[in-house]
């Protein structure tokens, strides 16, 4: 098994590959856990779809108050103890939502539905975002250009477990049941956290010691550091102009597949078989190119290859506005989102302190990632409502996505010029340890 995994991933020791596996497991758990929740959420989508930029307003302001209060438990608490922590929360709130499905009257399904959207677009970023904070501060810089493509697989076979079993269990089991199926993946993901923290140290950026020590600064400093660093406001515009690619595909979904199914279980299926055609693909990339082509071409070229490719999509889109072509696309965005994009996304937050990791990395990766999509979701809905069709909409998304070609490449550039020794801060670091 060693030598096999030798062959597709290159790790330098024993110790690495104990960290390499138990990351692999964590980021499998996780995502086990999220797509059994995300086809339910989605077949809402569908559902209620002419209030979906109003859902997504509401998980825009819950997010601007979940995020401090992240941050706010982040300074009190060291890793071992917030980042479980976060998790059993959300475990809670699905046992919430289990029994008010089974105590509450048919009535109050809509309004419940509706919680649950916003719930499940919340837990999505947090999950996931402390997921990848953890492993930016276990993983050096050089460790995650190596390890971080690897380590995304276990997340996309997760996805593909989570998808396989909500294909297989939703037209056969009451769909709330399925909440509490998602809580055992996540409970192991939590031990899995709870490894890592006490076996691996934090990364290697200068001066930075102590990951068994609560985070310094207030539950503001990751906004206030956003707005200090060019470096972290490029990743946030980045992650806007993203989202934006994100929301026209998801908009253009729930609209085409409310056409073409009128069945709530038919769609839920419909999504799930989408869902594991994307992680199945996800996996291809992770394994056989994401390293490959940060190791080759660079973080710049990778960061610039999916808005590339996205672009090219739209424009067939807008051609050929049909539920065929726009599965392609969706399917190719979404896999080079999590198999390419993603990994190299993640490097850019190993050049950075701990503060950034695990406060500013939230806020960009939640309320501006959020916020990108209540402004995109707004802007969908008003080019709907002047009579813009689905080929119009994608023609429009077009030049978006090259403009977010150009970012990702700068930034990549920014990167690897911030990843590059500098034997002044080397110094202060040594310093700040002698002290």
């Amino acid at each position: 098994m060693k030598e096999l995994l030798q062959s597709l991933v290159d790790f330098r020791d024993d110790d690495e590959l104990s960290g390499l596996l138990w990351a692999t497991a964590y980021g499998f758990f996780v995502m086990f856990c999220y797509y059994i929740l995300r086809a339910v959420r989605d077949e809402i989508s569908s559902a209620d779809r002419g209030n979906l930029q109003i859902l997504w307003t509401a998980v825009f302001f819950v997010m601007l108050a979940a995020v401090p209060l992240y941050s706010a438990i982040a300074s009190r608490y060291s890793r071992g103890v917030f980042v479980p922590l976060s998790n059993r929360f959300f475990i809670v709130c699905l046992i919430g939502f289990f029994v008010a499905l089974v105590a509450l009257p048919e009535s109050a399904r809509p309004w419940i539905d509706r919680v649950f959207y916003v719930w499940t677009s919340v837990f999505a970023l947090f999950v996931v975002t402390v997921l990848w904070g953890l492993l930016a501060d276990c993983f050096s810089n050089a460790q995650a250009r190596r390890l971080f493509g690897f380590i995304a697989v276990g997340s996309s076979i997760g996805a593909i477990v989570g998808s396989f079993v909500t294909a297989l269990l939703a037209d056969n089991l009451p769909t709330f049941s399925l909440l509490l199926i998602a809580c055992v993946p996540l409970e192991i993901a939590s031990w899995c956290a709870m490894v890592l923290h006490r076996r691996f140290a934090t990364g290697d950026v200068a001066g930075e010691r102590g990951s068994s020590k609560p985070i310094e600064g207030s539950a503001w400093s990751g906004m206030k550091a956003v707005f200090a660093s060019p470096y972290l406001l490029a990743i946030a515009a980045f992650i806007a102009l993203m989202t934006f690619a994100s929301t026209m595909l998801y908009f253009q979904q729930a609209h085409l597949a409310a056409e073409a199914f009128a069945d709530r279980g038919e769609r839920t299926e419909f999504y799930a078989w989408v869902d594991l055609a994307v992680n199945t693909l996800t996996i291809f990339f992770q394994v056989y190119l994401s390293a490959r082509i940060v190791r080759w071409l660079g973080v710049g070229f990778t960061l610039a290859l999916l808005p590339a490719l996205i672009a090219v999509g739209f424009l067939a889109l807008g051609l050929y506005p049909t539920l065929t072509v726009l599965v392609i696309v969706q399917v190719i965005y979404r896999a080079g989102r999590y198999g390419i994009t993603k990994p190299a996304r993640e490097i850019l937050w190993t050049v950075l302190d701990r503060q950034a990791k695990y406060k500013a990395k939230p806020f960009l990766d939640a309320a501006v990632y959020r916020g990108g999509d209540l402004v995109s979701g707004w802007a969908y809905t008003g080019m709907a409502a002047v009579g813009l069709t689905v080929g119009a909409i994608a023609l429009v998304a077009a030049p978006v996505a090259a403009l977010w070609m150009i970012l990702g490449w700068r930034l990549g550039l920014r990167q690897e010029a911030l990843a590059k020794p500098d034997p002044a801060r080397a110094v202060q670091g040594s310093a700040s340890a002698a002290n």
